[in-house]
C-alpha cells in the first residue's frame, strides 16, 4: 500500500509518522512556540533529525473556539517555513482549509494538503483536482472548531463517521482524483466526547471497509487528559498509548507532537509483533 504524494510515493506497509508544525501562537498544546518562521524551520529540522516521515505544516489554530485567520495573515504565517521544509528530503504536507492556501502550497511544490473540512468548500475539491499527484487527508468534523463541541449528538457514531468520510471520498473520485492519493482521518477530539474519541477508538478497524489508509491524531489530547488527570504538557504517555492502540486498529499515519518518542514506541511495537519481528531485525543489521 502506497500513499501516492506530489514527490514521494509513502511506503504504508508499516507505520508511518507525521510531525506537528504549528506555526501559531494559539494552538492548544504547543502555541507559540514555534510562531515565527525560524522556530518553525528549526523544529522541522528537528524532527527530521528524529525520524519523522511526512511534515505537517499549519498557520491556523483548529482547537475548540480557535478564531479563523485571514488568508494573507495564514500564508505569511506558513510560506517561508514551507519553502525551507521543501528542501529537507521528506514529504511535507500543509494543514489548511481554504482553498486559495492550498493552491499556492501546490504552486510551491507541497506534497499533501491536510484538511479538517474534508474539502467540503467546492474551490478546494477543484484546487486540487487541478493538480495530478498532490496527495491529500480528509478528517471527519461537524461544523467549525468555534462551534463543533456543541455538536456532538450522534445516532451511531461509527456510522456517522463512515458515511461522511464515505461521501468526501466519493466527491473526490466524481473529480477524479485518484484513489491512492487520498488518506482518512476520524477525526479524534473534532466534534466527539471523551467518551465517544475512545468508541471510536474501540472500533476503529471498521473504517477500514471504506478502502483508505487511516491517519490518526491523539497527540496531546483533551481525552487523555480526561482519563489520565494530566495537563496537556504531560500527555506524553498518553499519546504513545492511545498512538499504539491506533496502529492495532488499523491506522497507517500518525500524526503526532512528540516524534522521537513515537519513532521509538513504533520500533518497538515493530520488534514485538509477530509480523514485525523478523522484518524490524533485519533491517537492523
Amino acid at each position: 500500500m502506497h500513499w501516492q504524494t506530489t514527490r514521494f510515493q509513502i511506503d504504508l506497509s508499516r507505520p508511518r509518522v507525521m510531525g506537528i508544525v504549528n506555526v501559531t501562537p494559539d494552538s492548544f498544546s504547543d502555541g507559540g512556540q514555534h510562531a515565527s518562521a525560524a522556530a518553525a524551520i528549526e523544529h522541522c529540522e528537528r524532527l527530521v533529525l528524529e525520524g519523522v516521515d511526512i511534515l505537517d505544516i499549519g498557520g491556523e489554530s483548529s482547537r475548540p473556539g480557535a478564531i479563523s485567520l485571514s488568508l494573507d495573515e495564514e500564508w505569511t504565517r506558513i510560506a517561508p517555513v514551507v519553502s525551507a521544509a521543501l528542501t529537507m528530503g521528506v514529504p511535507v504536507s500543509v494543514d489548511t482549509c481554504k482553498a486559495e492556501i492550498m493552491g499556492r502550497a501546490m504552486g510551491l511544490g507541497v506534497d499533501v494538503i491536510n484538511d479538517i473540512h474534508a474539502l467540503q468548500e467546492p474551490r478546494a475539491l477543484m484546487a486540487l483536482a487541478a493538480h495530478d499527484k498532490c496527495g491529500v487527508c480528509l478528517m471527519h468534523m461537524r461544523g467549525s472548531p468555534q462551534i463543533m463541541q456543541s455538536l456532538t449528538d450522534y445516532d451511531d457514531l461509527l456510522a456517522d463517521v463512515s458515511a461522511f468520510l464515505a461521501a468526501r471520498v466519493a466527491a473526490l473520485r466524481s473529480a477524479h482524483i485518484a484513489q491512492n492519493r487520498i488518506v482518512i482521518d476520524p477525526g479524534y477530539g473534532f466534534a466527539k466526547t471523551t467518551e465517544q474519541n475512545f468508541e471510536l477508538l474501540a472500533r476503529q478497524a471498521e473504517l477500514l471497509d471504506l478502502g483508505y489508509p487511516l491517519l490518526a491524531g491523539w497527540s496531546r489530547k483533551r481525552a487523555l487528559g480526561d482519563v489520565t488527570g494530566r495537563k496537556v504538557e504531560q500527555r506524553l504517555a498518553g499519546s504513545l498509548a492511545a498512538g499504539l492502540a491506533a496502529i492495532a486498529q488499523g491506522t497507517k499515519i500518525l500524526r503526532v507532537h512528540d516524534v522521537a518518542a513515537t519513532v521509538d514506541a513504533i520500533k518497538v511495537w515493530m520488534a514485538a509483533s509477530a509480523c514485525g519481528a523478523t522484518r524490524y531485525l533485519t533491517e537492523r543489521q
